[in-house]
């Protein structure tokens, strides 16, 4: 299944080089992969891994191995960001 990864802020280091200009990256999965499969490969530290939202809904921490994407979705992240 085909799905859009996208990183923000910060995480775009994460990226593929030729991926970081628009900051995402299509990515082909295996049915069933879940939220916390796709994440693991980058190597993202997980205290940056802060705000998941697949199609604009937010995923809990607790809920990251168990939310199973489907065909078409989106998968972003941003880190925390801070300020005032």
């Amino acid at each position: 299944m085909k799905i859009t990864f996208k990183l923000y802020a910060s995480l775009t280091q994460y990226l593929p080089a030729d991926a970081r200009y628009d900051n995402r990256v299509p990515l082909d999965l295996p049915e069933g992969s879940s939220v916390a499969q796709v994440i693991e490969p980058f190597g993202m530290p997980e205290k940056l891994v802060h705000l998941v939202l697949v199609n604009g809904t937010y995923v809990p921490p607790e809920e990251r191995l168990s939310r199973v994407l489907q065909e078409g979705d989106v998968l972003a992240i941003w880190p925390p960001i801070a300020g005032g």
